[in-house]
């Protein structure tokens, strides 16, 4: 099979301009990432694969219960993290449940009760605090000094779906606050 220049030159173009817009999209749209450690069990687990939406969060900041991929204090590290709580919300952790502007959260998604409290914290403008899942093996915004309050242009994305393993292959959905993130009454029992 021989080519000649311009169908040399039409495969170059295809070539160049496939590449194009998938950079496009992986830099302004969608992004892959890879779920490390077992901080989000037992609802994302070690090895599986996300696509995270880079675009809703310039058009709106992040909500409660979603899952997101963020840049930790560390700019070389990401870490994927529920969104627990935003800006000007008060947040704590009494008796092993999370307290958010004095109301108890019920929390179906968690693998186990936390195992430390965590005193009152206001969360600052422009910042959410974020928490893994598996409460006790999660390196997140109770972490002061590696994590702690995220600014918003730390938060890359929002992961809407697993596709690796494909036996795993599902959209991620988000609690709703009137389901899943219901609030209850308060225990103040100091």
């Amino acid at each position: 099979m021989e080519f000649t220049k311009s169908e040399f030159r039409e495969w170059v173009e295809s070539i160049a301009g496939s590449v194009v817009t998938a950079l496009f999209i992986m830099v302004f749209l969608f992004q892959t990432y890879k779920v490390e450690g077992k901080s989000m069990e037992p609802n994302l687990y070690h090895g599986q694969r996300l696509i995270v939406d880079k675009i809703t969060y310039r058009y709106r900041p992040p909500q409660q219960g979603e899952i997101v991929v963020i840049r930790p204090k560390e700019p070389s590290k990401k870490f994927v993290k529920r969104v627990i709580a935003t800006e000007g919300q008060n947040i704590r952790i009494y008796n092993r449940k999370l307290q958010i502007n004095g109301l108890t959260v019920n929390e179906p998604y968690i693998l186990e009760e936390m195992d430390s409290d965590y005193e009152w914290k206001v969360i600052p403008e422009d910042c959410v605090f974020v928490m893994g899942d598996n409460r006790n093996r999660s390196m997140d915004s109770r972490d002061e000094r590696n994590v702690g309050f995220v600014p918003l242009e730390d938060v890359i994305g929002r992961a809407v779906v697993v596709y690796w393993p494909p036996k795993a292959m599902r959209i991620i959905k988000n609690p709703e606050l009137k389901g899943e993130f219901e609030y209850k009454n308060i225990d103040f029992g100091n």
